[in-house]
């Protein structure tokens, strides 16, 4: 017998984090972690169309990674949940140090603004670092107004971004199609 995905427990708009404690589903914390959730489905996406087969495991480790924020973001840090919750670790902002330095050494140097688009596969990379600086700005507000949340999180969040940037551009490169280029009037 299947289990039903639907609880009806969040009908009312509230639903609960890992801990107990209900909170209105426009929460910060659900924001910030719905947002890494969707990045995540980007990243899936990202993976599809990448080329390298290479890119395409550091892309399945950052989608890793990214199941490791939601759940600290998902955690109510006031109680006790009996849960361990992996961490993310600095070394997961130096692989995405090392992975944009290696794309960037077989990448003619910018020289101009580049807009998204030219394939499938850019235009998606392209929409996932936006998304991820969504997803960061939710995390920053949430130190802000004074909420917890591990620095670590928001430093990987910013290093996936610029990874994303240059992914797009290095597809660009394996696809053999020409980066688009803004040109102001």
């Amino acid at each position: 017998m299947s289990t039903k995905i639907y609880t009806k427990t969040g009908d009312g708009g509230m639903t609960s984090l890992i801990g107990g404690t209900k909170v209105f589903k426009n929460d910060m914390r659900i924001e910030a972690y719905g947002t890494v959730d969707e990045l995540n489905s980007h990243l899936g996406l990202i993976a599809d169309y990448t080329p390298d087969a290479h890119q395409r495991d550091i892309i399945k480790l950052a989608q890793d990674r990214l199941f490791v924020i939601g759940a600290s973001l998902a955690c109510d840090v006031e109680k006790q949940t009996g849960m361990h919750i992996p961490d993310l670790k600095e070394e997961d902002v130096r692989i995405l140090e090392s992975e944009i330095d290696a794309m960037n050494n077989k990448l003619p140097p910018m020289k101009h603004f580049i807009l998204p688009g030219g394939n499938a596969a850019v235009s998606s990379t392209h929409i996932a670092r936006c998304v991820c600086r969504r997803a960061e700005r939710f995390c920053v507000s949430l130190k802000q107004h004074e909420i917890f949340i591990e620095s670590i999180v928001i430093k990987y969040l910013n290093r996936l971004s610029d990874y994303l940037f240059v992914l797009a551009r290095f597809t660009a490169r394996e696809l053999h199609v020409a980066e688009v280029i803004w040109k102001g009037r």
